[in-house]
């Protein structure tokens, strides 16, 4: 344990600079929010010490208590030694502007989808007030479906999950943001408990980690929910499911989007003859695809 260190550690600057110091030594992953031991150790300070996010520099010669200085020095190392994501930490993850609740019932939200849900899909929705019925199709948490609500404010959003663990997560973000009037939840395998239903809209990022890829993930992802991340032995597995089944829960006019990891190859050839729109990200145009309903792959019966 590193208490002994809290003698010679009395600002802030000290603590951020052992954090830092402290994750690089046990060479920590970062893929759940932060992009380095840097942010990850100014993201846990400032929030174990209930300080603004965004503000660091005002704080950084300030002297911790005791109290204080054992707190964020527990969660320094529980991150170190345990290898838990920090928002499992915190209890808290964030999209752009938008926080969430979490837990390991859910994967910690990340997704490309989120960054397309604030331009309201433009320019592949012409008309957002056109949006009355969307789905969120593996809504985990339910952040996109919150984010849904605020990008298509006309529409009546369904999320679903296979997790009725993941529901109870979802369903306090859908009420932190009063929106349990717009959003309902759904305990559902993929389409399996729709019905008939059919929207304007599906949005989904369904499992698709490939078999390969779940033996070799760093250990932080192990904290989370396999059957969120698992998709069979080449990924594809919940996103054939969906393919398959999309066209009978579109409107006419109705639009699908998914995001699929790093399996853009893979789908192509499977698929060689389906018009995919990939989607420009942060990260690139490899991660997330459009279809029409009239563009989605015919199977056989």
């Amino acid at each position: 344990m590193y208490f002994e260190e809290k003698t010679q550690l009395h600002t802030l600057r000290d603590l951020l600079r052992f954090a830092v110091s402290r994750f690089n030594e046990a060479g920590l992953f970062f893929g759940h929010g932060s992009a380095s031991a840097y942010d990850e150790a100014v993201y846990l300070i400032l929030h174990s010490l209930y300080l603004p996010l965004d503000r660091l520099e005002p704080f950084l010669d300030a002297r911790l208590t005791t109290t204080e200085l054992e707190h964020v020095l527990s969660i320094i190392e529980r991150r170190a030694t345990e290898r838990i994501p920090a928002a499992y930490l915190t209890k808290e993850a964030w999209l752009g502007d938008f926080n969430f609740y979490v837990d390991e019932r859910v994967i910690v939200p990340r997704s490309f989808i989120a960054e397309l849900l604030r331009e309201q899909l433009v320019p592949w929705i012409d008309e957002p007030d056109d949006i009355h019925s969307a789905l969120d199709l593996c809504t985990g948490s339910g952040c996109l479906a919150v984010l849904l609500a605020h990008a298509f404010e006309n529409a009546r959003i369904d999320a679903a999950d296979i997790s009725d663990e993941a529901l109870q997560v979802a369903k306090k973000n859908v009420g932190n943001y009063d929106l349990a009037h717009r959003i309902n939840l759904i305990q559902s395998d993929l389409f399996g408990e729709l019905a008939d239903s059919r929207y304007d809209l599906i949005i989904s990022n369904p499992p698709y980690v490939s078999t390969a890829s779940m033996a070799a993930l760093p250990e932080e992802y192990r904290h989370e929910p396999r059957t969120a991340l698992a998709s069979g032995e080449d990924g594809l597995d919940a996103t054939l499911a969906i393919l398959r089944e999309a066209a009978s829960h579109l409107t006419e006019q109705g639009v699908l989007i998914v995001e699929i990891g790093h399996n853009r190859d893979m789908l192509e050839q499977v698929f060689p003859q389906t018009p995919f729109t990939w989607l420009e990200t942060s990260a690139g145009d490899e991660y997330v695809f459009l279809l029409k309903r009239d563009q989605l792959p015919a199977f056989q019966s």
